[in-house]
């Protein structure tokens, strides 16, 4: 099947951090070099819009862009969300669990194919409390899978990919894919659609050495110092990474030829 128009909802995770254009301070990630592979499927006609924003909680996301992206009436929609919620203090995963799926419900209502994803846990091993937040994302994940088989959306299951513990796949701030990371997300939501991609993207590098321990803790000083403490303030003070932040594709639109590349 081809797909005409695809819509992208979410946060930082379908934005595109951290993979970042050449120029223009604008970052790609897995949604548009997906939007890329489509439109070489289909040709000048397809359309695509990417809603996500940095930051945004689970409430946010529905509230504003889902609207939205149901008035475009897409073809197909990716929804992820609720990843930064399972990182503060106040998280209700009951509540989110049960408006997840509705969402969901909702969006297959309109008719459009849906893309919902199992996060990579796995990817969390090095941030503070990674115990408590691995548990959360754990019920997230069951979550989606339940909603993808009862609502009939399309699962990516990228929990299930171990190359996710490579560090490689992360950027720096140990939170946000990489490059690397965003083909490889890439190229599992095109085998779901079952559309081929670009082998290249589902290379990943070795595994680097684990580090000596002294360079380790120092490692851990210099990231703690650069994202954790801006991460904590904005949580004391109530702001967001995404507050100055609109859409980087708000409407839908053709998919130009230079963000077609995957390097």
């Amino acid at each position: 099947m081809s797909w005409r128009s695809f819509v992208a909802v979410g946060d930082s995770f379908t934005e595109g951090m951290d993979d970042p254009y050449p120029v223009g301070g604008v970052y790609r990630g897995w949604a548009d070099l997906v939007a890329t592979r489509l439109a070489a499927e289909v040709g000048p006609d397809f359309r695509y819009a990417n809603l996500a924003i940095r930051g945004r909680l689970f409430p946010g996301v529905v509230s504003e862009q889902v609207p939205v992206a149901l008035a475009m009436r897409p073809e197909l929609i990716s929804f992820a969300a609720g990843g930064n919620d399972a990182l503060r203090r106040n998280f209700e995963p009951a509540v989110l669990i049960e408006r997840f799926d509705r969402v969901v419900g909702e969006l297959r209502d309109s008719g459009a194919d849906v893309l919902v994803f199992r996060f990579a846990g796995s990817g969390l091993a090095k941030l503070p409390g990674q115990r408590m937040i691995a548990t959360r994302v754990a019920m997230l994940n069951q979550a989606v899978s339940d909603t993808a088989e009862r609502r009939g959306a399309k699962l990516v299951d990228l929990n299930a990919d171990e190359e996710f513990r490579n560090p490689l796949l992360w950027s720096v701030d140990r939170l946000h894919l990489s490059a690397i990371g965003h083909r490889r997300v890439a190229a599992h939501v095109l085998n779901v659609l079952g559309v081929g991609c670009d082998e290249e993207w589902l290379l990943v590098p070795p595994r680097p050495e684990p580090s000596p321990w002294l360079a380790a803790r120092a490692a851990d000083l210099r990231w703690a110092g650069r994202y954790l403490a801006p991460w904590v303030k904005r949580r004391i003070t109530g702001r967001s990474s995404g507050d100055l932040i609109s859409a980087k594709r708000p409407t839908l639109a053709p998919v130009e030829p230079e963000a077609a590349s995957g390097t």
